[in-house]
């Protein structure tokens, strides 16, 4: 090849690059350029054949071949490699895998986030990988769907903190970083709006109802640069994402100005045609998706032909083909691939892959990530080590600790899903390697006072797995995972732990959900624990040894009265590799606990949704039969110190929508350990014109403070933050009365109050 043709020749503007080397391309090589498809296969017929722009799935030694299969094509287009590195580098053996997302957002710190995208990027970079499909963008909304994990929570403005943290880690200073990786907000917009909590069902959602919740997230890491979205698999008001022009081009080219590339989710052309059925054939469902405004089309084969033909019906301009290519290929020039392909680089991989920095960072991650729920007193337990010398309180002396319960030793449960052996990638059936996990178990063995005893008893199984009756196939050829069976208590199993907590000065009980229970298309009818969990908890109750329940889960489950009577509740959101150690830390009393929940926990699944910021104007505060009040609410955690919160006063009682309100509050630690405190701001709009949430976050600050300390935060606030979406589907800010409500969670007993006015 000539080295002198235009679009390889760095030194032009990229623009230029691009129409010359599209001006060069057949059809089948522009429709190629749009197609991703799963390398698990095999890559030569997808490079050869179908002049594939890109890749994903794709196993170490594939990436390579198909690397070197590409530099041979006519034209030498680089692909673009993708995979989900959802927390971690997700199916690369021996990476850093980090708590699952909402195990982050349990932080409530995206500073912390931040540092955790970048490291991933650091070690996806290194395999030839370019793009990863996160962060995630959902609202969770019903605890019975299968990608609550997958979330940062229930609250919009506490996701766009997240996600925006995440985008500007994985994009690093730029795509000419040879570190950095393309971020992807998914998915686009509403899928989480569920129906009885099952993945993927029709979004019941008007327009105005996403613009109040679920696209502000979205607006936001578009317009701070986010190169790529997904859309979802749903359909609203009867129209599949992937051809809904409204959403598409009305407001998000349209409206917000979005230049970046969009990528459909597995199979959504094709889905739409075997699954929703609203389109005949390929042909039609693939001019509808170009029509859109789709650039790459994934997991759907069928698009190669089906657009082609579609040109050849006179169905499909070729010139929106030439847009969606050009888009691509823009990627391709700024990540500068034509230069340097980024393929995998073992060297570099030896240096960075589960470095000791990446591993000290997802400790810390696991340790800011847990939640203490609940506690008598009995936490912190007396003493442990942090790296070899002994801690110990006042007059204690060798204590028994029994350590019990299925997920107590389980460290594909403490990965959660999207990582190892969870399932989307048969080239780590083991998972990853057991030497890099810290489990509760080992986290006790390793870091109790010397002369202490731990023993452990497994006490209970969650579930086994049978063949899904209806078949081993999806119509698209898919395999259909396993269908849960829960199992049943085992007198044996529970005796040995009976029998283990009798003899100990404390029992650990770890309990909680399975990969098996989460995930795509792996959404739950119920709530409770799975298996012989709950008899295992009333047994061990039973003995009146403390007890010390630790939920390490996916998700909020709802729990038994003998483990919301435990002396202490400790919540762990797939806490990562490192979440073992940091689980016993906690309960040991080496860290201090500091996570805030993301979300709310229901006290039985017919409570659903939970969400704290509901709009008003229901009738009652009850069932008839049981309580609506959730069993935890959203961004509370307790610490090992108690903090006051007095003082709440605006400075502004009275401002213009252009202002901005100043406030301060007194935070003082009253206790004798340290603490890092979460200061949440809530605002409520007193009477608006449509129903509104009665009260929303709006900021918060983390603040650390010794015992006994007292401090005054100041807080500001932009009064256009104060906005409501009216009957229009205008986001406005409406004159009248707003209560400021400052306090340590969004629990209404626990916050301060102080009115201020906005002027018309």
């Amino acid at each position: 090849m000539a080295p002198s043709l235009p679009y390889l020749d760095p030194a032009l503007p990229v623009a230029e690059r691009v129409d010359d080397l599209l001006g060069r391309m057949t059809l089948p090589e522009k429709t190629g350029q749009m197609l991703q498809l799963n390398a698990k296969d095999g890559v030569r017929h997808l490079i050869e054949d179908l002049h594939v722009g890109s890749i994903l799935h794709a196993p170490p030694d594939r990436v390579l071949e198909a690397a070197e299969l590409t530099g041979r094509t006519r034209l030498r287009i680089p692909l673009l490699v993708a995979e989900d590195c959802i927390h971690g580098h997700s199916f690369w053996e021996g990476a850093t895998i980090y708590p699952t997302q909402l195990g982050m957002a349990a932080t409530w710190d995206p500073a912390l986030v931040e540092r955790i995208a970048r490291a991933t990027a650091v070690e996806v970079a290194s395999t030839g990988v370019h793009w990863t499909f996160s962060p995630v963008l959902c609202i969770t909304r019903d605890l019975r769907w299968g990608r609550v994990s997958e979330t940062f929570g229930e609250d919009p403005y506490l996701i766009g903190e997240f996600a925006s943290a995440m985008v500007r880690g994985y994009q690093g200073d730029g795509l000419a970083d040879p570190t950095a990786i393309l971020a992807c907000a998914k998915h686009f917009a509403g899928y989480s709006e569920t129906q009885g909590g099952r993945d993927a069902s029709e979004a019941d959602l008007s327009r105005r109802k996403l613009r109040s919740w679920f696209l502000p997230p979205f607006e936001r890491v578009a317009r701070e640069g986010c190169r790529t979205f997904m859309l979802g698999y749903q359909s609203m008001d009867g129209v599949p994402i992937t051809v809904n022009n409204w959403l598409l081009n009305d407001v998000l080219r349209g409206e917000w100005g979005y230049t970046g590339t969009l990528v459909t989710d597995w199979d959504n052309v094709g889905r739409m045609v075997w699954e929703q059925r609203v389109y005949a054939d390929y042909p039609q469902a693939a001019a509808a998706a170009v029509r859109a405004g789709n650039d790459v089309v994934m997991t759907t084969p069928k698009f190669f032909a089906g657009a082609q033909e579609a040109v050849a019906r006179g169905a499909l301009d070729e010139a929106a083909i030439d847009a969606a290519v050009r888009r691509i290929l823009t990627l391709k020039f700024e990540l500068g691939l034509f230069e340097d392909p980024r393929r995998p680089d073992p060297a570099r991989q030896a240096e960075v892959i589960g470095s000791a920095e990446h591993t000290a960072l997802n400790l810390e991650a696991a340790r800011r990530s847990l939640v203490l729920l609940t506690n008598d007193g009995t936490l912190p337990l007396t003493g442990g080590s942090g790296s070899g010398g002994v801690v110990a309180g006042a007059g204690s002396g060798p204590r028994t600790i029994a350590v019990v319960g299925p997920n107590a030793d389980d460290p594909h449960t403490q990965l959660g899903d999207w990582a190892g052996a969870s399932g989307q990638a048969d080239w780590l059936p083991d998972g990853h390697p057991r030497a890099m996990i810290r489990t509760v178990l080992d986290g006790f063995r390793a870091h109790s006072p010397a002369g202490w005893t731990v023993s452990h008893a497994r006490g209970a199984d969650i579930l086994t797995v049978g063949p899904d009756p209806e078949g081993a196939f999806f119509p698209d050829g898919q395999p259909r995972p396993d269908v849960v069976v829960p199992a049943e208590p085992d007198e044996t199993l529970i005796g040995e732990a009976v029998a283990a907590a009798r003899a100990a000065d404390y029992t650990v009980a770890v309990v909680g959900d399975r990969i098996e229970l989460v995930g795509e298309g792996r959404s739950t009818a119920t709530l409770e624990l799975v298996g012989g969990q709950v008899a295992l908890l009333d047994a061990l109750a039973a003995t009146g040894t403390p007890l010390v329940v630790v939920v390490i889960s996916s998700k909020p489950l709802v729990l038994p009265p003998s483990a919301l009577g435990a002396a202490a509740i400790v919540h762990a959101f797939n806490p990562g590799m490192q979440g073992g150690r940091a689980v016993a830390e906690l309960i040991l009393g080496l860290v201090e606990p500091s996570g805030r929940l993301p979300v709310s926990f229901a006290r039985h699944a017919g409570q659903q949704p939970t969400y704290y910021n509901q709009v008003r104007g229901q009738h009652g505060t009850r069932y008839a039969d049981l309580t609506q009040h959730p069993a935890f609410v959203f961004g509370e955690g307790l610490s090992y110190t108690t903090v006051t919160y007095t003082g709440l006063e605006v400075r502004t009682p009275t401002l213009g929508a252009d202002d901005t309100l100043h406030a301060r509050v007194t935070v003082h630690n009253t206790g004798e350990r340290p603490a890092r405190e979460t200061v949440q701001v809530y605002v409520s709009d007193t009477v608006t014109s449509v129903t509104w949430a009665e009260k929303e976050l709006k900021a918060y600050q983390q603040v650390t403070l010794a015992p006994g300390e007292s401090r005054e935060v100041v807080i500001e606030l932009p009064v256009s933050s104060c906005s409501l979406v009216d009957s229009e589907g205008r986001r406005v800010v409406e004159p009248g009365a707003f209560e400021l409500l400052v306090g340590p969670s969004s629990r209404d007993e626990s916050l301060l109050r102080a009115g201020f006015t906005v002027k018309g």
